[in-house]
């Protein structure tokens, strides 16, 4: 097998190992990053879902007193219903949009909740190992009556020419 760098000369089976073994670290450190970028996703959405749990909860503490009283004398001078029939009219508003942004929420925490992205990444590693688990190498066949050196210098051949075949 040809150098990386083209310099023509062929590598040792320890270079070959070690260059197997730089790969398959940056496999992994890729993998890792992956998780943690789907990682990153889910907790975003999930920081979503808490700020709009937290702004249903100040909508509804800090603008009722305000909205009430407002809302209030605008029904009664609009319909001149009682002043408390108004109120409740006006709190019933002020639920409502509370409610609505409780239900964003919700929404939100269950698409954090249904986010599988480390999921999908640990599946992907260990098919990764699945199939580097059952890779055999390349039966090497040894010519009858020929030593042990011919059947090398035939395997380096078949190596030169499917590296030749796949570059």
């Amino acid at each position: 097998m040809s150098d990386p760098a083209g310099n023509g000369t062929e590598q040792s089976l320890g270079q070959l190992v070690a260059s197997a073994t730089a790969e398959m670290s940056a496999l992994v450190h890729d993998e890792i990053a992956l998780a943690k970028a789907q990682l990153r996703q889910d907790v975003k959405k999930a920081g979503v879902s808490g700020g709009a749990f937290s702004a249903a909860g100040a909508v509804l503490i800090f603008s009722l007193p305000m909205l009430s009283f407002a809302l209030a004398y605008g029904i009664h001078a609009w319909s001149g219903w009682h002043l408390s029939v108004c109120f409740l009219l006006s709190f019933a508003a002020n639920v409502l949009v509370a409610g609505l942004l409780a239900l964003i929420g919700v929404v939100f925490a269950k698409k954090a909740k249904k986010g599988k992205g480390p999921q999908k990444t640990v599946a992907s590693a260990k098919q990764t190992a699945a199939v580097l688990g059952n890779a055999k190498p390349h039966p090497r066949g040894v010519i009858a009556g020929s030593p042990a050196g011919a059947a090398i210098g035939s395997v380096k051949e078949e190596v030169r020419a499917v590296g030749r075949s796949t570059a």
